[in-house]
């Protein structure tokens, strides 16, 4: 096998890392090493295992129905009152979520880009806007626009490697004690960092990202002859982003500083390394981790809702740059005037809490069934696998929904 032909079946892992790595992760991940040091370490190991699995099973359901999971959901038989309820969750849940999230990725992205250019802010009519998310959102979308999956690989790939490079180099440059990061790998919590640790296995297990893969998954490649490309491509992108991810908490559990609200902060504390340099570092790696979730977040909700809804999927097809157009147009609303969308993230809060184990659940269970995927179901000891996984997402899901709802406060 050469290097050739190794790149020339790269598919749309990358895009999943991208997706998840966005400035919540770079946050949680970082406050997770600044309050607890090192000791939630095993928890983004299992996060990482989690995704793999689940992302491999959606993958493998795109190939050899030739479906994504939303057409899945549209086309089922059976009870038609479940099967519009599931359409319902998946739109609330997606759709709603993904604008809410968008707004997030864009203030995100521009709280990095603050420490390279201190854009302005202008008034109008009583209000203010935000220009560095407008621009942000505007370019976001441009990639959007250009419609080449291609063109987007590339972009977020090059995005992908210069913030790893940015996190990892960070994490090595701060010397920590390998003991202990090493350490950091055995299991243990307590009830201060539970709801951390629920946190960090959220921000990875994403579940738009499992409808988002099976729809790339199943356009870039045809058929069970390229299952273990896909393998290899989902293994290979989660494994590489679940390292920055846990770089990101070394270097969190490294910093010095005692005032930390957001993951720029950190930098402060870094500077005893870094120098002035320090800010620039946590600055780039920051405004990459927002652009690539800028960019993955109205994809995936513009695969969904199309599929849902039965529309052409294709990216630059008029539905699906509509789709997209809306959830990047909502994300810059809320992020350029300043609005704090709280009621519309608390119900994507809720709907994904309640999404997420769904279909975790569904999509194990479709692919143990032989009359769907044939030679290519899970065999016992993968379902006896997936199933331990999907105690986990019910774990985050009711823990979301707890949070939520104030349930013990």
């Amino acid at each position: 096998m050469n290097l050739k032909s190794i790149f020339k079946n790269v598919g749309p892992g990358p895009i999943i890392a991208a997706a998840f790595i966005g400035p919540g992760t770079v946050t949680v991940c970082t406050l997770a090493g600044v309050n607890f040091g090192f000791s939630l370490l095993w928890a983004l190991g299992l996060s990482v295992i989690s995704t793999i699995l689940l992302q491999e099973i959606s993958g493998r359901l795109g190939l050899i129905t030739g479906k994504d999971l939303s057409q899945l959901i549209r086309s089922q038989t059976g009870n038609p009152i479940l099967r519009y309820f599931s359409m319902g969750l998946v739109l609330i849940a997606i759709g709603l979520g993904n604008a809410a999230y968008e707004s997030g990725n864009i203030s995100g992205t521009n709280l990095g880009l603050q420490v390279f250019w201190e854009v302005p802010t202008i008034s109008f009519s009583g209000m203010e806007i935000h220009l560095g998310n407008l621009i942000l959102g505007i370019i976001a979308f441009g990639l959007l626009w250009i419609g080449n999956y291609k063109t987007l690989e590339r972009a977020l790939v090059g995005l992908v490697i210069f913030m790893s490079i940015a996190f990892t180099a960070t994490a090595f440059v701060t010397k920590p004690d390998w003991s202990r990061v090493f350490a950091g790998f055995i299991p243990s919590w307590t009830d201060a960092n539970l709801p951390t640790l629920v946190a960090l296995i959220g921000t990875t297990v994403v579940p738009y990202n499992l409808f988002l893969y099976a729809s790339l998954a199943k356009n870039r490649w045809s058929g069970s002859a390229d299952i273990p490309w896909m393998r290899r491509d989902i293994v290979v992108s989660i494994v590489l982003g679940g390292i920055v991810s846990m770089a990101i908490l070394i270097v969190g559990a490294s910093n010095v500083s005692t005032e930390i609200s957001s993951a720029l902060d950190v930098s402060k504390g870094l500077e005893g390394v870094f120098g002035s340099y320090a800010k620039y570092f946590m600055g780039f790696g920051l405004m990459a981790a927002g652009l690539t979730s800028s960019i993955t977040a109205p994809l995936a909700a513009g695969l969904v809702i199309c599929g849902i809804m039965g529309w052409d999927q294709e990216i630059r097809s008029k539905t699906m740059r509509a789709s997209m157009g809306v959830i990047v147009g909502m994300g810059l609303i809320f992020s350029s005037l300043g609005i704090k969308p709280i009621q519309l993230i608390t119900l994507a809060q809720l709907a994904n809490g309640v999404l997420l184990p769904l279909v975790s659940g569904w999509i194990i269970w479709i692919a143990s069934q032989k009359s769907i995927m044939g030679d290519y179901r899970n065999k016992s000891l993968h379902t006896f696998i997936a199933v331990l996984i999907w105690l986990v997402t019910l774990l985050l899901g009711m823990k979301s929904i707890v949070a939520v709802l104030g349930i013990g406060n």
